[in-house]
């Protein structure tokens, strides 16, 4: 029996290309809608953008220490979960059914990845999204344990600066990523970024393990810093 979705996976891939992206009302919604709004919001990689790439200095230590262990697509299905499932932080998600079956689907078809963040063997944290050329699209992220999805972002953004990726959406700015330097650009600067990504190439290094890249990461963002 085949899966039945409300939108095709390749309709979801039009929309970002479009610069457009899903969400649902709630966990439970039964419809999907998208969305284009005034503002956008990227995380920066390099100096590009904004005020250019920061990561806390505290958290920079956090992630050279390697308390825990990072990979790539080793389990996309138990972060989206994970993402979907109510936390103290909040109560619903806009991650419904179709959501999810969408995104497990673009998964398969390589679109859709995952970051993984484990500490003895048990997933603690972790982050999705959808890589489009050299655009990478920020979906969602969790944490079960301190600094976790914060630790999962950093290595996502030194696979993605290794990469040659030219954009990071977040999509909107929140507290969370405020310590990140988001930055909040109009419509039709995003577009023009946007436009730039998909003529570009960008590689997420299946091959290589994030523990690889994110100290050259770190050592040259510290190297700016000085």
């Amino acid at each position: 029996m085949s899966d039945h979705y409300i939108y095709s996976p390749e309709t979801i891939v039009k929309a970002y290309s479009l610069g457009l992206f899903p969400m649902a009302d709630s966990h439970d919604s039964l419809d999907i809608k998208f969305y284009d709004p005034d503002r956008r919001a990227l995380i920066p990689i390099d100096h590009s953008l904004g005020r250019g790439v920061h990561i806390p200095r505290r958290l920079q230590r956090r992630v050279r220490q390697a308390p825990y262990e990072v990979t790539l697509d080793q389990d996309f299905t138990a972060v989206i979960d994970a993402c979907a499932a109510p936390s103290e932080q909040r109560t619903d998600t806009w991650i419904n059914k179709d959501i999810r079956q969408l995104y497990i689907a673009l998964h398969k078809m390589g679109f859709a990845h995952s970051i993984e963040v484990w500490s003895d063997g048990a997933l603690i944290g972790g982050l999705y999204g959808v890589a489009l050329r050299a655009a990478f699209f920020g979906e969602s992220m969790f944490s079960r344990k301190s600094d976790a999805s914060k630790i999962a972002l950093v290595h996502l953004m030194a696979r993605l600066r290794h990469g040659n990726f030219l954009l990071l959406d977040a999509q909107f700015t929140n507290d969370h990523l405020q310590q990140f330097g988001v930055t909040e650009i109009d419509r039709s600067e995003f577009q023009g970024r946007l436009d730039e990504a998909l003529a570009s190439d960008g590689d997420l290094h299946f091959d290589t393990p994030s523990a690889a890249l994110v100290t050259p990461y770190l050592d040259q963002l510290a190297k700016h810093q000085v």
